[in-house]
Parts: structure tokens; C-alpha cells; sequence
């Protein structure tokens, strides 16, 4: 029973960790093109600030978890 435990929480680690990258990717798009913008619309803020709350959340949940990224490395 522990080693699928284990198994199970390492998978929804990983999870974690992949959601973290996308969000992240997609955070610093957001933000590159709101910069970039000659008039960025409350839209564009208001979807930056969204990705840039939700990646910080799954960075605070990474940390609360103890889990690293270089221990999953693939």
C-alpha cells in the first residue's frame, strides 16, 4: 500500500511541477506582450495578473509539498 501511495503522489508531483512550467510560459507571454503593447487594455493587465496569481499559488503549493524540480527531472 505505501509504495502505491508513493507512486501516486509522485505522479501528482510531476503534475504540479508541469502545470508550474505552463503556467509560467504562459505567464511571461501574457506579460512580454502587454509590455510590448502600445495601448495594453485592461483585458491584457487584467489576464496577466490572473496567470501571475495562479502560477504564484502552484509555486506556494510546490513549496508547502517539498517538492523540487530537479528531483524530477525526465
Amino acid at each position: 500500500m505505501a509504495r502505491k501511495s508513493k507512486k501516486m503522489k509522485r505522479t501528482v508531483d510531476e503534475e504540479l511541477l508541469d502545470s508550474i512550467f505552463t503556467l509560467e510560459r504562459e505567464w511571461k507571454q501574457i506579460k512580454s506582450i502587454v509590455e510590448k503593447s502600445i495601448e495594453p487594455t485592461a483585458d491584457g493587465y487584467y489576464r496577466e495578473n490572473i496567470s501571475q496569481v495562479k502560477y504564484m499559488f502552484l509555486l506556494r503549493e510546490a513549496r508547502r509539498r517539498k517538492i523540487s524540480a530537479i528531483r524530477y527531472n525526465k
